[in-house]
């Protein structure tokens, strides 16, 4: 972080110093904390300077006159842009002495840039992807039982623990057109995605060969 640019014989500066540093080094690289003098209407103190302004130089804090707070003696956050297109956010807090008179701005200008720049690589992965090549997944059996039992029970708007009898021997039959019971340990996966034990399933799959004998 670069050095603070401050006007350290000034009491004010003394006393919010600590707080504008701890902030500073918090937000660090992405912020600047900078402290004005009310009265002059000028710069105190500068940590983490993102601009080449230091102590003494005008705050010119009129651009607060058309905000209305956000809470007492608060302003922002509000949008500001640098010379070099960066947009910050800014908020900006009026600090009062011990008789209530605004002494000094405390204000925080954060970078947008890197958040902006994390939004749209978050959007992109969000972005919608193309339909799936259905040949690297047609050797995927176990896909293709979670698939079959997700649709069923999707088109007939019930949920899998619901399933009655003819409901699991329908989605089996399908399951053993498609030769998935010629798979090892399909037994087990089939009865997995129907929430059934295992015996269940054998139980059902010789009803189903017992139905094609004796249709």
């Amino acid at each position: 972080m670069e050095k603070a640019r401050v006007d350290e014989s000034d009491p004010r500066v003394r006393q919010w110093a600590p707080v504008c540093q701890a902030v500073a080094l918090l937000l660090s690289p992405y912020a600047e904390v900078v402290l004005h003098d009310v009265a002059d209407d000028s710069v105190l103190g500068i940590w983490n300077p993102m601009t080449r302004r230091t102590a003494g130089d005008p705050s010119l804090l009129g651009e607060l006159d058309g905000l209305d707070p956000s809470a007492h003696d608060v302003y922002g956050p509000y949008e500001k842009l640098l010379a070099d297109g960066r947009r910050l956010s800014s908020v900006s807090a009026v600090l009062r002495d011990a008789d209530g008179e605004p002494s000094a701005v405390l204000c925080v200008n954060l970078d947008r840039t890197p958040l902006e720049q994390a939004a749209s690589v978050l959007a992109a992965f969000a972005a919608p992807t193309v339909p799936r090549p259905e040949p690297l997944f047609e050797q995927d059996w176990t896909e293709h039982v979670q698939r079959t039992v997700g649709t069923y029970t999707r088109e007939r708007g019930c949920p899998v623990e619901r399933l009655g009898r003819e409901d699991r021997l329908a989605i089996l039959e399908e399951l053993d057109r498609a030769g998935v019971f010629a798979m090892r340990r399909a037994v087990p996966v089939v009865a997995g995605a129907l929430q059934a034990s295992r015996s269940t399933v054998y139980a059902l799959l010789a009803d189903l060969k017992a139905q094609r004998k004796h249709p």
